[in-house]
């Protein structure tokens, strides 16, 4: 398709030197010789880049670029002026030009600023392209900062081979982010291999990861392809790389330097073309410090880090995200369509959410399915839903004993740590460095349960 220019300017001989030019060149050209013609002009023909002149009788260009930007705020504008000052260069450039040329203009220079000018605009498009891939496949519900940064980072790195790791609380939707990637990538068409690393026994995360040989071990009755094998080609998800042992980031950190791997009581090793990302809620600084994480292989894997924001710093976007549970959860077999009011959406957004999106999701059909009115009122909320915990700096009531207040802080305390840690007890207890047996008695003791999905 051929390049559109649309040029603005108030004098014939440089409208028709500059078409002369940019016909040779092979580019559309439409010629304007106001400000107000060319305002029309740009929304008839849609032009990829406009060449509009400072100084013009009637609106001059500054007023020209301010109104094309209200029309389009994706406009790419080049200004030309025989009058080309520093001042006006920097207001036209507050205003959103792309580029400021001065007359008498140099076709090389001209030329050059327009593939620049049409090279942005084609990488733009393609991010917008991308982002909307990534929203229609798996979408990420929401329009608040924290949330677009992601899908930003996410249309940027996706077409490169880039590593990826990426961090945050559970439940804030890291397989969503690492899904959207490989999406995005040209490698979409290939396998999606993923591996919870926290998931699987210490003893059989190697073979899970690289595989076996028939009685390489005891239980070990076939030949086994491992997870990088599965994933030649395509792409690996590695979630809660920080559980991993020492001994498999040794082998990883071997697949990803080499692009080789070796199943466990092979003699031979085989090449791998994998692009590896990882994800973990745990901050791998501090397990480097501790000695539990490899240095080594936090650089290998954090060449692009995205961190995904909880769920209360992006308040904004819970309305979105109710109105989306509601409709995916609408159709399910027994489910009763219920509207949410307005005040229990203000009630849920004022809530906590140690859960992250996980645990709205969760409430959204707990909701749906407990209210007994046609639309879910703050009153439903308050009662259905558990109190929230006092996770946030608040006041302190007064009222009840100290060693009230301290049950209920430490039942508080409990209770958000395997929340944390997706009610993982062993997780818990060496994150609250605190025997497993004292663990067991404390949630006996509190009647902890988890909360239903």
């Amino acid at each position: 398709m051929k390049p559109r220019i649309l040029v603005v300017d108030d004098e014939p001989a440089v409208r028709d030197a500059l078409r002369q030019v940019l016909e040779y060149e092979g580019m559309t050209i439409r010629l304007a010789g106001s400000g107000g013609e060319g305002l029309t002009l740009f929304e008839e023909f849609h032009p990829h880049v406009v060449l509009l002149d400072v100084k013009m009788a009637g609106l001059d260009g500054l007023e020209v670029l301010s109104r094309l930007k209200l029309v389009d705020p994706d406009a790419i504008v080049v200004m030309i002026s025989g009058h080309g000052t520093i001042a006006t260069a920097v207001q036209a450039t507050q205003r959103g030009a792309f580029d400021f040329l001065e007359k008498p203009l140099d076709a090389d220079r001209l030329l050059v600023t327009l593939r620049n000018a049409l090279a942005h605009g084609s990488l733009a498009g393609e991010n917008e392209r991308l982002k909307s891939a990534i929203d229609t496949k798996y979408p990420m519900i929401g329009s608040s900062a924290g949330l677009r940064e992601v899908r930003d980072v996410i249309a940027r790195v996706a077409p490169t081979g880039a590593r990826v790791l990426v961090t945050g609380e559970n439940g804030t939707g890291k397989e969503l982010v690492a899904r959207a990637v490989h999406e995005a990538s040209p490698r979409r068409d290939r396998p999606f291999v993923e591996v919870n690393c926290a998931a699987i026994p210490t003893e059989l995360i190697e073979s899970e990861l690289f595989g076996h040989m028939k009685g390489s071990f005891t239980g070990a009755v076939s030949d086994r392809a491992g997870k990088f094998e599965l994933a030649d080609g395509g792409t690996l998800f590695l979630d809660e790389i920080g559980d991993m042992s020492l001994s498999a980031q040794a082998k990883v950190l071997r697949a990803l330097q080499e692009g080789v791997v070796t199943r466990i009581g092979s003699p031979r090793s085989q090449d791998v073309d994998v692009r590896v990302l990882a994800a973990t809620n745990k901050r791998l600084e501090s397990e480097i410090a501790e000695g539990r994480f490899r240095e080594d292989l936090f650089y290998r894997l954090n060449v692009v880090p995205i961190h995904v924001p909880p769920l209360r710093e992006r308040r904004d976007d819970i309305p979105e995200l109710v109105a989306h549970f509601v409709d995916q959860l609408g159709g399910r077999t027994g489910m009763i369509t219920r509207t949410f009011a307005v005040d229990a959406i203000h009630r849920l957004a004022g809530r906590h959410w140690p859960g992250n999106v996980r645990e709205l999701r969760n409430a959204v059909e707990r909701l749906l399915i407990l209210s007994p009115g046609r639309a879910v009122t703050a009153g439903d909320v308050d009662r259905l839903l558990p109190a929230p915990l006092a996770a946030e700096p608040g006041p302190v009531d007064a009222g009840g004993t100290f060693e009230t207040f301290k049950l209920d802080a430490e039942r508080a305390f409990i209770l958000q740590g395997l929340r944390d840690h997706d009610w993982n007890v062993s997780e818990t207890a060496r994150a609250l460095a605190m025997p497993r047996s004292n663990l067991y008695k404390k949630i006996e003791k509190y009647q902890l349960t988890r909360e239903s999905k």
